[in-house]
């Protein structure tokens, strides 16, 4: 990426604006539909979806249940329900499918916070402190999330886990929730880059662990293609998740981005040029004698 330029905007000039966007605009979508689907019940009267992120009900049949709620919930000991273990155990097999991170990605409205603030970073050119807290920070925020909820008996974590309060705040008003989101916007922009995301959120935290094994992936499948021009790590809210599938072949390393830190949000295959990436499946990730793809299908992006 060449200095004060975007990135992604090689790609913009060899593919068009819109497929060098089409992950994100689709990410997008994704987290305003998500969002609708919850507000359009209290504010036109049409209940796709009665509840919220943590426990809701969609089409008056299918129980949706936060696992990391229901789990702070048991530590908290509260009652536990079988509809609400049936609506986790829903949630629990999509993220095994599709990545637990996709949620921070696809679903999460905070991401829009986040990005928001990772874009004016480039944009404004600042730097930051030059400091970053330890990415295993993020599970020790979850382990003490976890330690509240058994000594207090209550899932005092959500009171103030900035998912719920922006999702609160956007139902019912907004109140000091704005102070928190505020907190976490100007964190990202002035301290560290994706900071509260990348560092400290246990949420994204408890679903890296869910997605540990998941299905869908990341592939550097045309590896061989990469010029090294850095747009990917640029965009990319976990750096350290590319570089084992996009310089591991040497090392007899598989294309596929294995890290259950990654979270599918696609910004690579967009920036990209080359084309390197697309998703594929954490079956696809064998390497021949000679680093390259053995020949496998792939889910195509």
């Amino acid at each position: 990426m060449k200095r004060g330029t975007l990135p992604g905007t090689t790609a913009v000039a060899s593919k068009g604006w819109l497929r060098a966007h089409k992950w994100l605009i689709l990410r997008r979508l994704s987290q305003l539909g998500v969002l609708g689907i919850f507000l359009i019940g209290p504010l036109a009267g049409i209940w796709i979806v009665k509840g919220n992120l943590a426990s809701s009900l969609a089409l008056e049949v299918l129980p949706l249940t936060d696992p990391y709620v229901l789990l702070q919930s048991f530590f908290a000991g509260t009652a536990i329900t079988a509809t609400a273990i049936t609506g986790a155990a829903i949630v629990l097999v999509f993220y095994l499918i599709v990545g637990g991170r996709a949620y921070c990605a696809w679903v999460c409205p905070m991401n829009m916070v986040t990005d928001t603030a990772k874009w004016l970073r480039h944009v404004l050119n600042i730097k930051g402190a030059g400091s970053h807290p330890d990415r295993k920070m993020r599970y020790w925020f979850l382990a003490m999330t976890l330690l509240l909820a058994l000594f207090t008996g209550t899932i005092a974590w959500e009171l103030i886990n900035p998912v719920s309060m922006l999702f609160r705040g956007l139902m019912f008003g907004m109140g000091m929730g704005w102070t928190v989101v505020a907190g976490i916007f100007f964190y990202d922009l002035f301290i560290s880059r994706d900071g509260w995301c990348g560092h400290v959120c246990p949420v994204g935290a408890f679903y890296s662990l869910v997605g540990e094994k998941s299905l869908i992936r990341v592939s550097a499948v045309r590896r061989e293609q990469c010029d090294d021009c850095m747009d990917c790590f640029a965009v990319c809210p976990e750096q350290q998740v590319i570089r084992p599938a996009l310089k591991g072949a040497s090392r007899n390393i598989g294309p596929v981005i294995m890290s259950a830190n990654c979270t599918n949000c696609g910004r690579c295959i967009d920036v990209c040029d080359k084309n390197v990436f697309r998703f594929s499946t954490r079956l696809n990730n064998s390497v021949n004698n000679t680093g390259h793809l053995s020949h496998n299908k792939e889910v195509t992006s």
